[in-house]
């Protein structure tokens, strides 16, 4: 388990030891100008990083997004410096006055790691661990990536082939998704990532001694992890040279994911704040700054100073990058005239295009008979998977359940597996019973590029990924969330697994798009247009979450309006509406049937299906208006959960069906009648709307 250098050493210089220290200070100094942050493990941290991005990865920082890179991904977020000080000396686009203004408004140099925001930076990250499954996810995107290209290339020879590197601190090992993330890793043999842990034993309340006394490298053994320990120098600095040794060994683990343990001293050297629970987030004051830098031999007058030998030094990144890229790039020409049809599939699938025809493989679905949307997006994604080799995925153990396995002769496992669909290269991949990491990883999938991720749970389990969710929908990273059994409608499970406050909750997250179809047809339309949208053609991509009926649900004709999120499923007769129906799913057919029986009494009535309250916000004013004319005042929400969404939309005189209780174990139809969702129940409803209304 534990190793000593063995492999080619690192050739180390005064020059690389003096930008390590530049790189300790310039975060020392970042910290103390604002007021905030955490500078205590970005100094101490400076070696691996330095190391990592000066003498291990392959990357061309004047081309952050190469193809060819390797990637890079700092799970303990808030130590950002430690980033940032390497993107600035190694030349990705920051420089000295972006580290000057570090957490400051406009800065590119936010508290935590945004992506899209910084050149360079692959992930946002902050929510400790979520960087860890992150990385898991790119690493599984690599080999399904390698599989659609260049799968018969021997190991290591393919353009394809590159390294996933993460750096994860005490906190992110505690969360409980670090568990789920390197089990499915180890379980995988995830042989191109390598998880380097800062063991600083500090976290905010001190000692890490007070919450955790596990053997974490047995832990990572367990998993079946290629384990390492990098021993401290005599001085307690981290050792570059033992650091490299194990890096390389890491590299040369094929067959394993590789974790290096390597304990470190927070805020080293600084004279009295290392070791100490105060360096971790708060400056460390003007003397301590000032003791430092003289211990390093910086001048303690002057800050955010870094010589021009060793910013010539560190900037020769470019010119390795460039070097790495061109022979890359020749290899990669190679392969383009070897195999022209996945070289036009690349070419596709890098432009973020889809293949031509894959909109006439949709299904469509007889009017009239009753189908449970959960089974009419399993046939949409089996009629995909025939035609978009990109678009793969699975679910978190209730594939069955879930409809979401796009190829059932087809599971992504590592060779070894035993079972006989297993292909290291497959379509399906079995998450295990993993919600949170599930999420995760699949950002980092979307993340990682070339590739189509989904992801299936019930609705209700949709909590245990909420901060994975909520992190796709600040990235803007074009991930689809199967939700299904998404209310008291799955029946005698009980309340334990029927979601009442989970449509509502999931609306309130910013750029997460909804999605609860009232029909087979309405799933078909809402598949394709997320597919679309997670094109070049819409710009800024989103996530999706689908919310779908475990029970049968009647089937309306095929509507292509259902794609703007909101639209007239049954016109008023006899007239202008005098009230309007607004459904979403299951209970579509409930406002549905209370329209026939308001218009046997002669009441105009309208029905809107509302399958996606973001997709019609997105709708210009007049679209809207012409669905919600703002002249109806009489109006009511039907919908199996409480009703937080539908107060805007149903006004002052409007009713809302809803749910404000948890369920029961009974049947489903049982349930809807005992919880008031009913035909009878709507146009009460509607009957006391009107009422308000007229007064």
């Amino acid at each position: 388990m534990s190793t000593k250098p063995t492999t080619t050493e690192l050739e180390w210089t005064e020059l690389d030891q003096r930008a390590v220290d530049t790189a300790r200070i310039l975060a020392a100094d970042a910290v103390q100008k604002v007021g905030n942050g955490h500078p205590g493990t970005a100094m101490s941290l400076a070696p691996a990083a330095y190391t990592l991005f000066q003498k291990v990865m392959r990357h061309d920082p004047a081309d952050p997004d190469w193809v060819g890179r390797d990637r890079f991904v700092l799970s303990a977020g808030h130590t950002s410096l430690t980033l940032y000080t390497q993107l600035y000396l190694a030349g990705f686009g920051l420089e000295l006055s972006d580290l000057e203004a570090f957490r400051t408004w406009g800065s590119k140099t936010p508290g935590h790691p945004e992506y899209g925001h910084t050149k360079g930076v692959e992930t946002t990250t902050g929510p400790l661990g979520q960087g860890i499954a992150n990385a898991v996810g790119m690493a599984m995107a690599a080999r399904y990536e390698r599989g659609l290209f260049d799968p018969q290339a021997p190991e290591g020879t393919s353009p394809f082939d590159h390294m996933i590197y993460a750096i994860a601190g005490d906190g992110c090992l505690q969360e409980g998704i670090s568990h789920e993330a390197s089990a499915l890793a180890g379980h995988q043999k995830l042989g191109n990532l390598v998880l380097l842990w800062d063991d600083n034993h500090i976290s905010i309340e001190g000692d890490t001694e007070t919450a955790v006394s596990e053997d974490t490298l047995k832990r990572y053994e367990a998993y079946g992890w290629h384990v390492q320990r990098v021993e401290q120098q005599e001085d307690g600095d981290l050792d570059p040279k033992a650091l490299f040794a194990a890096l390389r060994a890491a590299k040369a683990e094929t067959g394993r994911p590789s974790f290096i343990a390597a304990r470190s001293i927070i805020a080293w050297p600084a004279p009295d704040a290392q070791g100490t629970e105060a360096a971790h987030g708060s400056a460390l004051g003007a003397d301590e700054v000032a003791a430092t830098k003289r211990v390093l031999g910086f001048d303690p007058e002057k800050s955010f100073v870094v010589s021009d030998e060793v910013l010539a030094h560190t900037r020769k990144a470019l010119d390795r990058g460039r070097e790495a890229k061109a022979a890359w790039e020749k290899d990669f020409s190679a392969w383009r005239t070897a195999n022209p049809e996945r070289a036009a599939e690349f070419d596709r699938i890098n432009a973020n295009e889809l293949p031509a025809g894959w909109e006439d493989v949709l299904p469509v679905f007889e009017t009239g008979k009753d189908v449970a949307t959960r089974a009419a997006s399993g046939k949409v994604l089996q009629a995909l998977g025939a035609i978009v080799p990109e678009l793969w995925g699975g679910s978190a153990d209730l594939a069955g359940s879930n409809n979401t396995t796009i190829d059932k002769d087809s599971s992504f496992l590592p060779v070894g597996n035993p079972l006989p669909e297993a292909d290291p290269y497959g379509r399906t991949v079995h998450f295990g019973i993993r919600e949170h990491a599930m999420a995760a990883s699949m950002n980092g999938i979307a993340l990682h590029g070339h590739t189509r991720i989904y992801g299936g749970t019930f609705l209700v389990f949709s909590d245990y990924m909420r901060n994975a969710v909520r992190l796709s929908a600040l990235m803007h990273v074009p991930v689809t969330y199967v939700w299904t059994h998404d209310s008291v409608g799955l029946g005698e499970d009980g309340p334990t697994h029927q979601p009442v406050e989970h449509l509502a909750s999931l609306r309130a997250i910013p750029g997460l798009n909804l999605v609860r179809p009232a029909d087979a047809n309405e799933t078909v339309v809402a598949w394709r247009e997320i597919m679309r949208r997670h094109t070049k053609v819409y710009g800024k991509g989103a996530p999706h979450g689908l919310a779908l009926t475990r029970q049968g649900v009647p089937t309306y004709e095929r509507n292509e309006d259902a794609a703007k999120g909101g639209y007239v499923l049954a016109e008023a007769e006899g007239g202008a509406p005098q009230v309007i129906l607004i459904g979403t799913g299951s209970e579509v057919q409930l406002a549905v049937a209370a329209r026939e029986a308001l218009q046997a009494e002669g009441v105009p009535t309208r029905v809107v299906s509302m399958p996606s309250v973001e997709w019609f916000e997105e709708q210009d004013q007049a679209y809207r208006d012409g669905v919600l004319p703002p002249s109806v005042r009489a109006r009511v929400a039907v919908e199996a959960g409480i009703g937080l969404t539908w107060h805007r939309y149903v006004g002052d005189a409007g009713r809302i069906v809803s749910l404000e209780h948890f369920g029961a174990s009974a049947d489903a139809k049982v349930l809807f009648r005992e919880f008031g969702f009913t035909p009878e129940a709507v146009t009460a409803a509607a009957r006391e709307s009107l009422a308000a209304a007229a007064r």
